[in-house]
């Protein structure tokens, strides 16, 4: 790509992105500015199914996941120099699991000793979304929604927790941890999809970035006596209720922040917060799931639910061209992910097991998309990274893995929840391009589902400026109940 082509480029993404930005901020203000959503429950067509959970633990792979380099392992071949590139479709060997008719990838070894406890969906799909398209596929995924909207649409978890309210009044309903917020590339595009959205401050999450550190988030400052905690507390309100922006809040909104700051006031009076001290979890416990912050984060997870709370979203983070955003050296990339995520998630399903927790606990594997092809773009087209140019051939190890964006096909698995135990949904096709050809799941069936398993219908509405507004898009999404064993 020439320097003018490379400029051009940059300066149409940079357009695209600030337009998307300014839809959302638009649309955020819009919200705050309208009053408090009111349900659309006298709609007698909805009704709540059962639910097969009291809890969901969303283990999100930010960046895009590669189904063929995890779940759905597809034809193998090893990084040899020359190796024409569309010989290649899983850079990992299959192995066996716990299931006979369910192989995964190779350094997923725990995962596969308890997928006789899991539901294997390797048919989910995306619509393609254009450009800026991790912003977008997340927003998507997470909300139900595809961007922009004239509304803020609410997070997944924040539908749960307006819904459903906290299963401990102490606990917060809906925690996020793992993802930084500022200072990793995208800031702006995930805060636009990690908040309670029109519902107000009080139904999002409580956000812990350091697993590590998610005790001083509910310890008041050190050697503070409860009595000045209280006077910080009704100065802070006061100075709250005459911030200048108070005009463009409705009454609906401030009134949301308000009881957001009584809740995590009692939070900070109670025993509860010992759940997020990891320091007080025993150390061989603590050690099994010690791979870094996602293995600290599932550790977390595990607490938070046994103390009461009701979504909790762990999360690999997403920061562009790190992680799961594996655009040039994808092999050695993932190997280190496996290394991350295996032992914990595994460990998760075996201590809410011995806990008697996970049948109430929906445990889910997700990503905004999977990934396709060796290189990035058409052998001999421009390319704009070098790292991730298009070849005809293996020449460094760099080019091996998974590269391109796929919508057409993604794996994803869960745990508990009422779900069926070692079973397999839906199918890919063996060969490029590996579309689902089977029992297909979009993402508004997905969100019903998981709705399903939580007794939430997916018609579920409230009117927000005048406009009904549904738990699924329109309405419509539709639960796969076949993955129930009941």
């Amino acid at each position: 790509m020439t320097d003018q082509a490379s400029r051009m480029n940059s300066q149409a993404e940079a357009i695209a992105r600030r337009t998307f930005l300014g839809q959302l901020a638009a649309a955020s203000t819009a919200t705050l500015m309208s009053s408090g959503p009111k349900s659309l429950l006298g709609n007698e067509s909805v009704l709540h199914p059962k639910p097969t959970a009291d809890a969901c633990i969303l283990l999100w792979m930010a960046g895009g996941m590669a189904a063929p380099e995890t779940f759905d392992p597809k034809r193998y071949h090893p990084f040899e120099i020359g190796t024409p590139v569309e010989k290649v479709m899983s850079t990992f060997k299959s192995i066996d699991t716990a299931v006979d008719n369910i192989k995964i990838c190779e350094g997923l070894e725990q995962i596969g000793s308890v997928m006789d406890r899991a539901t294997l969906i390797r048919s989910h799909f995306q619509p393609d979304l254009g450009s800026i398209l991790h912003s977008r596929h997340q927003y998507h995924w997470h909300t139900g929604y595809v961007p922009p909207q004239t509304v803020a649409a609410p997070h997944i978890g924040a539908w749960i927790s307006r819904v459903l309210g906290p299963r401990n009044p102490v606990m917060p309903a809906f925690i996020n941890i793992g993802q930084r917020l500022e200072g990793i590339g995208e800031n702006e595009e995930i805060k636009a999809f990690t908040q309670g959205g029109f519902f107000g401050t009080e139904f999002g999450p409580m956000n812990l970035p350091y697993p590590d550190e998610a005790a001083r988030a509910v310890r008041p400052p050190k050697g503070m006596e409860p009595g000045r905690f209280e006077s910080r507390q009704k100065l802070f309100r006061k100075l709250l209720d005459q911030n200048p922006q108070r005009e463009f809040m409705s009454d609906y909104h401030q009134q949301s922040m308000l009881r957001s700051l009584d809740n995590a006031h009692r939070l900070l009076s109670s025993k509860d917060r010992d759940a997020f001290d990891l320091s007080l979890e025993p150390k061989d416990s603590y050690e099994k799931y010690n791979t870094g912050r996602f293995g600290q984060g599932c550790l977390l997870a595990r607490r938070l639910v046994e103390s009461g709370a009701r979504f909790v979203e762990v999360t690999t983070e997403y920061i562009p061209f790190v992680h799961w955003d594996t655009h040039a050296d994808g092999h050695a990339t993932v190997d280190r992910l496996h290394k991350e995520m295996d032992r914990p998630i595994a460990q998760l399903i075996r201590d809410l097991e011995a806990r008697g927790l996970l049948d109430r606990t929906l445990v889910v594997i997700a990503s905004e998309f999977s990934r396709d092809m060796i290189i990035e773009g058409v052998p001999g087209s421009n390319a704009r990274d070098q790292a991730t140019a298009p070849t005809d051939i293996l020449k460094e190890p760099k080019h091996y893995g998974l590269h391109r964006h796929f919508t057409g096909g993604t794996s994803v698995v869960m745990f508990g929840g009422g779900v069926k135990k070692g079973f397999l949904y839906g199918e890919t096709a063996a060969e490029r391009p590996c579309l689902a050809i089977k029992n297909p799941v979009s993402v508004s069936d997905l969100h019903a589902t998981i709705f399903h398993a939580m007794g939430i219908s997916p018609k579920t509405g409230f009117d927000i400026e005048k406009r009904p507004f549904y738990a699924t898009e329109d309405g419509k999404g539709k639960p796969v109940t076949e993955l129930f064993s009941a």
